[in-house]
């Protein structure tokens, strides 16, 4: 009878079916079913695939370990014959009820997993996406991209299939055919084509070829001055995609008409922070690179940009906070901004205030907007720029940051920043000295 009852358990602990036992301390224990594991990580399948070799392995685990330039199995150690996993659809329903049986247990049963995109559907869904383009299918073209989206936005797996076969290009070639003709005919599925191109970011120099052509653009700064905000919000960010890296086409934004007062008017009325930064990061763009430089800061000045950043300063995150400060540091290049900045009430107790605050960053466009302005006055009999900041505690901050530490432009800019204050600070009684330090750690 004991030799009976032992082979039934042997039986059962081989088919993976006796899941407990019990822990020193009398506790029951749950054992995981040996085939239920992946060979990589050792933890519970949630998505089992086979290779050519036979071998069962979870998909993230495999396609990582492929991804990463092995092509052969990493348990056998044989080449693979193919690099498409198939689904095991045995071994998941396995687990699926080995879950079930132990769900008392806290286990919960996984997902059944869909079933991924594959290169050959993705290429034949861009082929006859082309295909549209070149007929002008409008509707025929919303659909598919309105598919290739949602396989795209499915997994981050099928994500990057999508990438790698070419969707970028695919669907920046598109945009530009259909940007040639009315914007009005072609709407919507020029806006859902963008919804799609925000996924694929970055983009290949291709891709960006089609996407910065010259109707192209025209039909972003369309949708970035009109329309709903989610329009607006991938007509910026496909901008941003465009000035990263070329120089050609920030100078063609720039003389496109509409252009800088869309952008700024996207920093006055924010949709959120994705699009306000993408905003400050063209303009910053525009003021720093273009050949005509000084003719779109002054446009930007007499749109107000001066006091819009000021008071976008008082109050936001990080991202924004350094990003409005390189513009501000960009715009007080010229005469006409210096002006504006000095003329302000917020400059001085916002730009001393962002000294050792929010980040390294903001503490080097801070010094450096300040050493302008500063050095502005020192040239002019008028030196209440110099006084206020005196007034604000800019003294003693620039003291602590020369003891903090900080980059050798940022440390030449304050050390002469403090020889220009200590020629007045016989004319102004600082602040409390502690109010300089009372918040200095706590976050921004």
């Amino acid at each position: 009878m004991m030799i009976s009852s032992w082979r039934r358990r042997r039986a059962a602990r081989r088919e993976g079916k006796l899941q407990q036992q019990r822990n020193d301390n009398g506790e029951i224990e749950l054992t995981l079913p040996r085939d239920f594991r992946c060979p990589i990580s050792l933890d519970l399948m949630k998505d089992p695939v086979t290779l050519s070799t036979g071998i069962t392995y979870d998909r993230e685990n495999i396609e990582k370990w492929i991804e990463a330039g092995n092509f052969t199995c990493p348990l056998t150690n044989q080449v693979l014959r193919s690099l498409e996993p198939i689904p095991n659809h045995i071994i998941r329903k396995k687990i699926q009820d080995w879950c079930v049986e132990n769900r008392s247990y806290g286990i919960e049963r996984i997902p059944t997993p869909r079933v991924p995109v594959t290169s050959m559907e993705v290429s034949d869904i861009l082929s006859k996406i082309n295909v549209a383009c070149m007929k002008q299918n409008g509707k025929g073209c919303l659909d598919l991209v309105l598919k290739i989206k949602s396989l795209a936005k499915e997994s981050e797996r099928n994500k990057r299939c999508v990438v790698s076969n070419g969707a970028g290009c695919a669907l920046s070639e598109a945009f530009q055919a259909f940007s040639r003709a009315s914007f009005d005919e072609n709407v919507a599925v020029l806006e859902e084509i963008l919804s799609a191109l925000t996924i694929m970011f970055p983009l290949d120099v291709e891709a960006k070829g089609f996407l910065g052509s010259a109707s192209a653009m025209r039909c972003l700064i369309w949708f970035l001055s009109s329309g709903d905000l989610s329009r607006r919000r991938n007509a910026v960010l496909g901008l941003r995609e465009l000035v990263s890296t070329d120089e050609r086409k920030i100078n063609e934004l720039s003389d496109m008409e509409g252009a800088i007062e869309a952008l700024f008017k996207l920093i006055k009325d924010p949709i959120c922070p994705t699009s306000t930064k993408a905003s400050l990061l063209v303009i910053y763009k525009i003021i720093t690179s273009s050949s005509t430089k000084e003719k779109r800061v002054k446009k930007l000045v007499n749109l107000g940009i001066v006091s819009l950043l000021l008071e976008t300063l008082v109050d936001s995150e990080r991202g924004i906070c350094e990003k409005a400060l390189g513009v501000l540091d960009g715009i007080c290049n010229s005469e006409e901004g210096r002006q504006m900045a000095c003329n302000n009430a917020l400059s001085m107790p916002v730009l001393v205030k962002k000294i050792l605050r929010v980040s390294n960053l903001t503490t080097d466009f801070s010094v450096s907007i300040l050493w302008k302005l500063c050095k502005k006055e020192k040239t002019e009999d008028d030196a209440s720029v110099i006084l206020e900041a005196l007034q604000v505690g800019a003294f003693l901050k620039l003291l602590l940051l020369l003891q903090v530490g900080c980059v050798e432009e940022t440390k030449d800019k304050a050390s002469e920043l403090l020889k220009i204050l200590n020629l007045h600070r016989n004319k102004m009684e600082c602040v409390d000295p502690m109010d300089n330090f009372k918040d200095l750690k706590r976050p921004f």
